[in-house]
């Protein structure tokens, strides 16, 4: 008799994975890649990427959580003994994920409050930097930990473990019903605020004026399919999980296109209101939009507070609802990265899941303190890159080779999802992933480890923002390797019931 949890209702399953899927990458990393990758263009070989990709590998991992009824390392194992570990990595790669980005929207609930009297001043990057973060001299260095960044830490874990303690129905889904709907109102206010500010139309030309030619070059399709792979949530554990709470009889492909198109429709509001905001920056400082348009830590935490220290008028409120927007978006993008190792403790070693949040959550937010520490920043920026780069993509490449080509299940997963969704799979989805994905994942692996790699023996080139070869081994490299090498181990360790497979030995 099976006793997993389940959602409430399929709005709430739904609801869910939007809400992993639209996390702060949606807003402040899409804008800048669509603009530099050809503008109104990008969207061509974006929207192939969704179809050949993102949709295809969300059904996939819909359809084996939904079907093996368990956390990533129980789904690998059902499919097959030798490759729980694959779910293990998955897993570490989300927990090492999940320390700092609960730090970045610390530094959102903190801006939040800044926002009403402008605290960062003139010198918006020195605020950032020196006052906020307090940060170290050298790359490497821990320093004290900063109060700034430490208190509402604290708050992030406190919120996210209390609703992850209440469980599936009550907690995660209750908590997205409400936070989802209500990030859609603030960012749509700051979106209507954004366009009918002077200059706005100058931003959104620049945004959505198609360069065509670009369409040629290998590199923007790579950055559209790394665009897609990163912003759903797709190969870190986090479908897999959410789908193991699906009733038996559940739509999947419907499912896997209302989440895929739901995030890109967000990305596509983050770019109207990123690039109508840009667009009077420019106008503002009477330069070219190029010459302001960024991404990242930059884009939200040093660009945006100079431009909401010129707004003409509620400069205070407007600022208010971009970071509220972008805590809104990482905490449900943190409570579902979290929910990977808690379900993962609960199955492989059958404790409560109140200790599985305690122990698994509580060992995350620990390890958290790391980064809101002086030198927390160099930290942040060395791990996120690596574990990116070569634990999200890399496990994502592994995957769909093992199904499609190793393990070959790729007809057995289309004849599930087809038994039990309205929108029946055909030879699109096999072609997509077994070889339109492994092609185009290959070619990005290829390329990274080439990149690192010169960059490693190449003097010339120098590393990853030129940090020191200490640090990029020891918090780079060793982090990757560290995430794989546990994973084995945890895969090795006997779980405390055998009928784990008892009713999944799918040979």
């Amino acid at each position: 008799m099976e006793n997993r949890s389940q959602w409430g209702t399929r709005a709430g399953f739904i609801l869910a994975a939007v809400g992993s899927a639209v996390g702060l990458g949606n807003i402040w990393r899409f804008p800048a890649v669509a603009y530099e990758n050809g503008g109104g263009a990008f969207f061509i070989p974006y929207l192939f990427a969704l179809l050949t990709a993102g949709i295809p590998i969300l059904i996939m991992e819909f359809t084996m959580g939904q079907k093996y009824r368990g956390s990533a390392p129980l789904t690998f194992r059902r499919i097959n003994k030798k490759t729980e570990f694959i779910g293990w990595w998955a897993v570490l790669v989300a927990f090492v994920i999940s320390t700092y980005y609960s730090v970045i929207i610390a530094w959102a609930i903190s801006y939040s409050i800044f926002s009403f009297n402008q605290s960062w001043g003139e010198d918006t990057e020195g605020f950032l930097f020196g006052q906020h973060l307090q940060l170290a001299d050298i790359p490497g260095e821990i320093g004290g930990l900063v109060p700034g960044v430490l208190i509402p830490l604290i708050i992030v874990w406190i919120l996210v473990l209390g609703i992850l303690f209440r469980g599936v129905r009550k907690g995660i889904e209750v908590a997205n019903r409400i936070f989802i709907p209500l990030l859609l109102v603030v960012f749509l206010i700051i979106v209507i605020r954004a366009v009918t500010l002077p200059g706005a139309m100058t931003g959104l030309n620049a945004f959505f004026t198609p360069d065509f030619s670009q369409i040629l070059s290998p590199s923007v399709w790579i950055a559209a399919y790394g665009q897609i792979f990163f912003s759903l949530s797709i190969a870190f554990a986090i479908m897999i999980t959410y789908s193991s709470y699906l009733p038996k009889k559940s739509d999947i492909t419907n499912n896997a296109f209302i989440v895929g198109f739901g995030n890109s429709g967000f990305e596509l509001l983050a770019g109207i209101g990123v690039f109508g905001i840009l667009g009077f920056m420019a106008t503002s400082a009477g330069v070219s939009v190029d010459e302001v348009v960024t991404g990242g830590v930059g884009l939200a935490f040093v660009v945006f507070p100079a431009i909401i220290n010129e707004l003409p008028a509620f400069n205070g409120l407007f600022g208010a609802l971009f970071f509220i927007s972008l805590t809104l978006a990482g905490i449900t993008s943190l409570m579902s990265i979290t929910e990977t190792y808690v379900a993962a403790l609960v199955d492989k070693f059958k404790i409560s899941r109140s200790k599985a949040v305690l122990f698994g959550g509580g060992l995350a937010a620990l390890i958290s303190l790391l980064y809101a520490s002086k030198g927390g920043l160099y930290f942040l920026d060395n791990i996120d890159y690596f574990i990116n780069q070569f634990g999200v993509a890399m496990i994502g490449l592994v995957e769909v080779v093992l199904i499609a080509w190793v393990l070959r299940k790729t007809n057995m997963l289309k004849n599930h999802a087809n038994e039990i969704s309205d929108i029946r799979l055909g030879s699109w989805w096999t072609i997509s992933i077994a070889v339109i994905t492994p092609i185009v994942m290959g070619y990005m692996m290829f390329g990274l480890f080439k990149l690192n790699l010169m960059r490693e023996f190449d003097t010339d080139s120098g590393n990853y923002e030129n940090y020191s070869n200490a640090f990029i081994n020891n918090t780079g490299w060793a982090v990757v390797a560290g995430v794989l090498i546990l994973g084995i181990i945890l895969a090795s360790i006997k779980w405390k019931s055998n009928d784990s497979l008892s009713d999944y030995d799918d040979k």
